[in-house]
């Protein structure tokens, strides 16, 4: 339609609709930078070597967090040692192998509505499974992560599998191939990209995530080793930052593990923007 044509009424709302749509980007960005640089100027000072080196002892009036930084990184591990198997497999054979569409369609609906559920909730709910064989321990935190991560990864990998061509997939099949064959030569290798976004996805929930693990993991502090420590109660960065600010008062130490947080935080959804660019340019050649 030609410019001139346009009465000024519609002049005047397309004016009007693109500045709220620029002020909504500006207050967007203005929040996220407010909160980056209060909670950055706030926390970085106050980190240390011997914060992040040492455990907490009341006897030297100490503070560090290392226990809770291993036991972040353990939990993470396990969660991930069982949710990418579980998940993986779950969506190769709803694309690849399910006849029922409507089943499928269920179980993918399922896992949408188990996606938005509140964290705290899948916490009340994993603490009458999962602590009462192992007790409040690591493992039982990593149980119920992972039910919490299974859609996540899922729904990703399922989206990337439906990515891949068909034709590649007949191509392979023309050549001879066997189904699983044509999945684990051809298919997976076109969808690689998903997968690690959802892997990549699933870390940045597990890091960020406090009300689950405050009712399964337990809030010690102690300093163990990965086999010892998941069957054990233990605080993950999260916990440890509501632990400091709330009960204790140390809103010095609550502020360096926010900062602790937002900067591993930016570095996971960093790394899933360059993964999926990677991914994708690969495939574009």
């Amino acid at each position: 339609m030609d410019k001139k044509t346009i009465s000024k009424k519609r002049k005047a709302y397309i004016l009007g609709m693109r500045c709220m749509m620029w002020l909504s980007i500006g207050i967007t960005v203005a929040l996220v930078l407010f909160m980056l640089g209060y909670v950055l100027a706030k926390g970085l000072p106050n980190i240390s070597w011997e914060l992040l080196s040492t455990k907490p002892s009341q006897l030297r009036g100490t503070i560090g967090i290392l226990p809770d930084i291993l036991n972040t990184l353990y939990i993470i591990l396990a969660t991930l040692l069982i949710v990418l198997p579980l998940g993986v497999g779950a969506a190769i054979y709803l694309t690849e192998y399910a006849k029922n569409k409507k089943l499928v369609g269920i179980i993918e609906y399922a896992a949408e509505t188990l996606s938005g559920i509140p964290s705290i909730i899948y916490g009340l709910v994993g603490m009458l499974p999962f602590p009462n064989p192992f007790g409040s321990s690591l493992l039982a935190c990593s149980l119920t992560l992972v039910i919490m991560n299974l859609p996540t990864v899922m729904r990703t990998t399922q989206e990337s599998l439906k990515t891949v061509p068909q034709s590649y997939r007949e191509g392979a099949f023309g050549l001879g191939a066997g189904k699983w064959r044509v999945i684990r030569t051809v298919v997976l290798p076109g969808c690689v990209d998903g997968v690690i976004t959802g892997c990549i996805l699933s870390v940045g929930r597990i890091v960020g995530e406090t009300a689950a693990l405050f009712y399964t993991a337990g809030l010690a502090h102690s300093l163990n080793d990965i086999f010892t420590g998941m069957m054990k109660p233990g605080a993950s960065l999260s916990v440890a930052l509501y632990v400091y600010a709330k009960e204790y008062g140390e809103f010095e130490v609550a502020f360096a593990i926010a900062s602790i947080l937002m900067i591993l935080t930016l570095i996971i959804n960093l790394s899933a923007t360059l993964v999926g660019k990677y991914f994708a340019k690969r495939r574009s050649l």
